[in-house]
């Protein structure tokens, strides 16, 4: 359980530019088993669907919108009949109809999943046949994919659900993100610090096609690069500049509980306040926000993935705490207007 804290700033309007919606009790392994922290993730927050998440919008902080980020392959809703390149569509049509639940107005001054980002595997070659069921399902809110190529040669550092190595260098997934431009699309990507040069890669290869970096380039601190982040910062921070140089990249800013980043904030007993996560996360946001701008750069709540660091009102107040000496456009920027502009959001 998170530490009632009073609300910070409780009227700066907020887009949460990152969040899932997920039900993995089905698919949970006994409490207590667990064999590597992103497994330990899940049983947080195991069901995590639109009357929770509304449970945690309402807890004080004024957050008018959302973007909804594709969630595990299993666990997203994927269509059980039809072309396999339209399978993630399912999930498009669940996030689009959370959407229309909240659009009216009947749970408060809130939109939730206004825009989405799905998963498509780009390597298929009826990739557009794919697109357009997104497309088709999400009403108008679907805005873009997301592909994770996050990958390490040691096994614990992602467990069992490591991805391909070089998958944004690959000619088959190329051919499919040429195809995201033409479309109104843009792509959030997903890798680990070490592979960051490999979105500055593609980046310079495609400089139409906005690219969302996720949870500020994923800094490591398990497995092999387990105490290795002081050693590590530096070389985080470089790809962080050169990523900044590419017009066509952006960033969010957050997903700094996630267990991957290793910074003592995931299952700490008790957990940590907003004040003590500010210290903690503040080099790394500081870094992004400097190397990118206010209006490239926008927070994150990344629930219910980050729960198991903080609750959700906890971490907006860690962010405004970090902000807090940012003038009014940038916070403005920062908390909403990048979200708003990157996803051709109205709120």
């Amino acid at each position: 359980m998170s530490n009632p804290q009073p609300i910070l700033d409780a009227d700066l309007p907020i887009v949460d530019a990152h969040h899932h919606l997920w039900d993995v009790t089905a698919k949970m392994a006994p409490a207590g088993t667990a064999r590597h922290p992103l497994e330990a993730m899940s049983h947080v927050r195991p069901r995590y669907l639109v009357d929770e998440f509304l449970a945690d919008t309402r807890l004080g902080h004024n957050i008018r919108a959302s973007v909804y980020v594709q969630s595990q392959p299993g666990v997203s809703f994927y269509r059980r009949s039809g072309p396999t390149a339209a399978a993630p569509a399912g999930e498009t049509e669940f996030a689009n109809g959370v959407a229309a639940m909240t659009a009216g107005g009947l749970y408060g001054d809130i939109q939730v999943c206004a825009a989405i980002v799905g998963y498509a595997d780009l390597r298929l070659g009826d990739i557009v046949e794919g697109l357009e069921a997104h497309l088709a399902a999400g009403g108008g809110r679907f805005r873009g994919v997301r592909q994770a190529g996050a990958w390490d040669a040691d096994p614990e550092v992602l467990g069992g659900i490591s991805g391909l190595q070089g998958l944004y260098a690959s000619e088959p997934f190329r051919r499919g993100f040429a195809r995201l431009a033409p479309l109104g699309l843009s792509f959030d990507a997903c890798l680990l610090e070490p592979q960051l040069g490999e979105i500055v890669d593609l980046a310079r290869a495609f400089p139409e096609t906005t690219i969302v970096l996720n949870h500020a380039g994923m800094p490591l601190g398990i497995g092999r690069y387990a105490g290795q982040q002081q050693a590590r910062f530096p070389i985080w921070r470089e790809s962080i500049i050169a990523l900044a140089a590419c017009p066509n990249v952006v960033v969010k800013v957050g997903g700094l509980g996630f267990p991957l980043a290793g910074l003592g904030t995931f299952l700490a007993k008790p957990q940590l306040t907003a004040e003590q996560l500010s210290r903690i996360w503040r080099p790394y946001i500081e870094t992004c926000i400097e190397a990118f701008g206010a209006r490239r750069s926008m927070f994150e709540s990344n629930f219910p993935a980050d729960a198991g660091s903080a609750g959700y009102e906890t971490i907006w107040n860690a962010f405004k705490i970090v902000a807090a000496n940012a003038s009014a456009d940038e916070k403005a920027w920062l908390f909403s207007r990048t979200a708003q502009s990157v996803y051709g959001l109205s709120i």
